[in-house]
């Protein structure tokens, strides 16, 4: 069984592990629901694990500033859409890893990594 691993920069990863952010925005719809490993980005590490409960959008600039507190960002700091097309992957249950794991990074992974387990 293939799991995924959803690459994420720091501090976004750490705010998404805090509690703090709730809303990851991509410049894509995905059909990705359940659990999935959380990466961090450059790291080479498994960090967590949330679920993507659902995704919300195509978003506008008036919507994306209504849910700042989402995203862990003040609402003066979102002065225009990060994507032409920007959708929030809903996320739930983050839990951070007591040790995080090392994975393989497949050539050209740039937003999924798929894992054997995690």
């Amino acid at each position: 069984m293939h799991s995924r691993g959803l690459i994420i920069r720091s501090p976004y990863v750490d705010w998404i592990l805090a509690g703090k952010k709730t809303w990851e925005t991509r410049g894509r719809y995905t059909r990705v629901r359940g659990k999935i490993a959380l990466i961090r980005g450059g790291s080479g590490l498994i960090v967590g694990t949330c679920e993507i409960t659902k995704v919300v959008g195509p978003l506008t600039l008036r919507e994306l500033r209504k849910n700042a507190r989402k995203l862990a960002e003040p609402k003066s700091e979102i002065k225009s859409l990060p994507y032409e097309r920007t959708y929030a992957w809903v996320l739930k249950n983050a839990r951070k890893l007591r040790r995080p794991r090392r994975y393989k990074h497949p050539s050209g992974a740039i937003i999924w990594v798929k894992l054997r387990s995690f």
